[in-house]
């Protein structure tokens, strides 16, 4: 086995200590190839701010990257020489040619228009898109849900462990309430179906499978929009059940929009977008706003008063309408 490979091995394992994402784990190890590959296959150990910054240019100037795609690149190279390699680079300042970030305002749909693709959704994927808009979830947020994470008493539904690390709740929509009782019924079956067949396992977040050695077998914990098909555990080899694919979601949001005949660059956070547009211009404050994004600082969530400020130009014509 080769150096290179050896230490891909414990970038692995420091990733998977600290409860990282198997995509964010696939993620930093192609960087760290990639990174390595640049610079003829010279380990890191005996790299550093200088090659950081000609790598890290390189992406910004030859590849023509975004902004977010040079920091998650950063990001993994950072990981690796803190917590692989254990040497030191926060205070090396940096100094890459960075690429450059575009400033736009988001693309929203008008409540019709958002009726309308729902209209033209399929099976669960309509319930999936109307919990999403609903709620102004994040697709992550969305395939993550569990069974137990939907509170009907109360009418909540429960985000853990979101993309800023807080906790929250968010009301559940009427609209959809019965229908989501009826899919967590087929969702029930489902798992009866599959304990029955020896299955029945899903996977656990932060080891809780450990901690609780019966839990990963228990309907709260099952996936809220599990796959049609069991497959297997990319880093354990174990076969189970996991919600649907980001991918399968994405495709079939883009089969409805071209079925709604809705020219607008769509994907599935415009419907994040609409929600919180929907929302300040219902007169919901931006903080509570903030709240129920869960985002960490308001000016990330400010970009929607733009937004509805832009949409409100109605007593500006243009001059060929004088």
């Amino acid at each position: 086995m080769t150096k290179d490979k050896k230490l891909l091995e414990v970038v692995s394992d420091k990733i998977r200590l600290r409860h990282y994402s198997y995509q964010t784990e696939k993620s930093y190890i192609g960087w760290i190839k990639r990174y390595i590959f640049f610079h003829n296959k010279k380990h890191p150990k005996d790299m550093g701010k200088i090659e950081i910054e000609e790598f890290l240019t390189h992406l910004a100037v030859e590849k023509k990257v975004a902004p977010s795609t040079q920091n998650q690149a950063f990001n993994a190279l950072l990981f690796l020489y803190e917590q692989v390699l254990e040497i030191s680079i926060k205070n090396e300042n940096i100094q890459a040619l960075r690429a450059k970030k575009k400033i736009h305002i988001p693309v929203v749909l008008t409540q019709e228009e958002v009726a309308i693709v729902i209209h033209n959704m399929k099976g669960t994927y309509k319930l999936m898109l109307s919990l999403m808009y609903g709620c102004g979830l994040r697709m992550k947020e969305l395939l993550n849900l569990r069974i137990k994470d939907i509170d009907f008493g109360f009418d909540k539904v429960y985000i853990f462990d979101s993309k800023s690390q807080a906790d929250r709740t968010l009301p559940l929509p009427n609209k959809i309430k019965e229908d989501l009782k009826l899919h967590i019924d087929d969702v029930l079956r489902l798992h009866t179906q599959d304990l029955d067949n020896n299955y029945g396992l899903v996977k656990l977040p932060y080891g809780l499978d450990r901690k609780y050695p019966n839990a990963n077998k228990e309907f709260k914990w099952q996936y809220l929009f599990p796959m049609s098909k069991i497959s297997k555990d990319p880093r354990s080899d174990i076969k189970m059940r996991f919600h649907v694919l980001d991918k399968t979601f994405g495709r079939n949001i883009k089969q409805a929009v071209d079925r709604s005949h809705i020219n607008k660059k769509i994907s599935s956070h415009t419907f994040r977008h609409s929600y919180a547009t929907h929302l300040l211009q219902n007169r919901v404050d931006i903080r509570s706003i903030q709240e129920l994004l869960g985002h960490k600082a308001l000016t990330t969530t400010m970009i929607y008063t733009h937004v509805v400020k832009e949409l409100s130009k109605d007593n500006i014509k243009s001059p060929l309408d004088f």
